[in-house]
């Protein structure tokens, strides 16, 4: 029990004690998706970007973005799984201007993602390549919150059970169209509500109540 308590604040220690109170179901949410050339943060170049903005339960169609991102090199398969040739990539928007537009979300709302961790390394080290300075944000990742609630039940995670379209099939979610940012953003967001609704039901419980979980976190985004 008292590992547990370290633990979690730990975890409130890295996130601003007026963010970690705040009532989930007021705090404006935007979900965001990276269609990429590779799974290497290191390497990796952004084909396209989609976010959709969100409150408690409901999705501002209105707020839909999607662009693609301009590009060169090497993408390997990507164009081909994402839906894009080549044409589209070349005449796609700078990257520096879809970060200047996400960057003013940084302050006013949670990003939500699907595998947090890849898409914020990205987004870090495009930020710091552009020289775009991006505030802090405060986000929450689907896929951990997923894993936390499979580990009640599996010691060892069954293989591709906390892929989007498997989490959002377990909570009885339609299947939704894979791999266009926008689409997949919409679907994180469709699975985020779903998800909370099953962990909390219509409880108004703060952001602070889920640390535990993990799936809540805060990060600078200045490149590591």
């Amino acid at each position: 029990m008292l590992a547990v308590l370290r633990q979690c604040l730990g975890l409130f220690n890295r996130i601003p004690a007026d963010k970690a109170e705040r009532l989930i179901h007021e705090a404006p949410l935007l979900a965001i998706d990276l269609e990429l050339t590779s799974l290497d943060s290191a390497k990796a170049k952004v084909t396209s970007v989609g976010w959709v903005e969100g409150l408690g339960n409901t999705i501002n169609l209105d707020s839909c973005f999607y662009s693609v991102v301009r590009a060169s090199g090497d993408f390997a398969q990507s164009p081909v799984i994402h839906g894009l040739i080549q044409e589209h990539i070349a005449g796609g928007k700078h990257v520096r201007d879809v970060l200047k537009r996400l960057k003013t979300y940084a302050d006013t709302h949670i990003w939500v993602f699907h595998n947090a961790n890849l898409d914020l390394s990205i987004l870090q080290r495009v930020f710091a390549d552009t020289g775009i300075h991006c505030p802090p944000v405060m986000f929450i990742d689907t896929l951990k919150l997923a894993v936390y609630q499979l580990k009640k039940y599996h010691q060892i995670l069954p293989p591709n059970s906390a892929t989007l379209s498997v989490c959002r099939q377990r909570l009885g979610l339609p299947a939704a169209p894979a791999h266009n940012a926008l689409d997949d953003a919409m679907a994180t967001l469709q699975l985020w509500i779903a998800q909370n609704h099953a962990l909390n039901g219509s409880k108004a419980i703060r952001f602070g109540d889920l640390l535990h979980t993990r799936a809540v976190d805060y990060r600078k985004m200045e490149k590591k």
